[in-house]
């Protein structure tokens, strides 16, 4: 975990803004650092960027407490696991740091909506299909038999071709970040399940 704490400490430095719109923090691994479009995406609340390059979900567990509460957030949006995958973790191990981290969510802030955004499967972790479908069905299942405040987006079926394979206009040129292209997917996708999960609040 030690090199993450720089990036942690800017992330202790964010400031905290209140501007009277549902906040949600946008919290995981550079999928969320490199948007840099992502704070200004989501018109109808407002969303809180605490993503840090490479981050695992285990390192989002780590150093949860040190980074959003304070920030005192109405929801959470998740994405991280396939750092995990990457660097060789299970995906029984992927949703045990799932499970950590809802514990850590919960001891903070209470029974906020927690949106989980399926791990992707990129050009450069074609191997890891298996593992990451796996990790994602256990996720999405654990969600749907406990409920709300729990939420699962699938977002890797609709960044797929109609062979089931990643689009590359997705992806930037390492085959793993997301390219502008990518991100449109996913803004369209997340601003919808955002207005599900505003509706479900009131």
């Amino acid at each position: 975990m030690q090199w993450y704490q720089e990036e942690i400490r800017q992330l202790e430095l964010k400031p905290v803004v209140q501007s009277g719109l549902p906040k949600v923090v946008f919290y995981g691994s550079s999928s969320f650092t490199r948007w840099q479009a992502l704070e200004r995406s989501f018109p109808q609340v407002q969303a809180v960027n605490l993503g840090f390059g490479g981050s695992t979900l285990a390192a989002c567990a780590w150093f949860f407490k040190r980074v959003v509460p304070h920030h005192q957030p109405d929801m959470i949006v998740l994405y991280a696991g396939d750092n995990d995958l990457g660097d060789g973790r299970t995906p029984e191990e992927v949703v045990l740091y799932y499970e950590q981290l809802l514990t850590s969510i919960k001891s903070s802030l209470g029974e906020i909506p927690v949106c989980f955004v399926s791990i992707k499967l990129s050009l450069a972790r074609l191997h890891l299909r298996g593992s990451i479908e796996y990790a994602n069905g256990c996720i999405s299942r654990l969600v749907a038999n406990q409920g709300p405040p729990l939420h699962y987006l699938d977002l890797y079926y609709p960044m797929l071709d109609e062979r089931g394979n990643p689009k590359p206009t997705h992806f930037e040129a390492d085959g793993l970040h997301l390219s502008p292209e990518g991100y449109a997917v996913w803004q369209q996708e997340i601003s919808a399940q955002l207005d599900r999960m505003l509706l479900s609040k009131q």
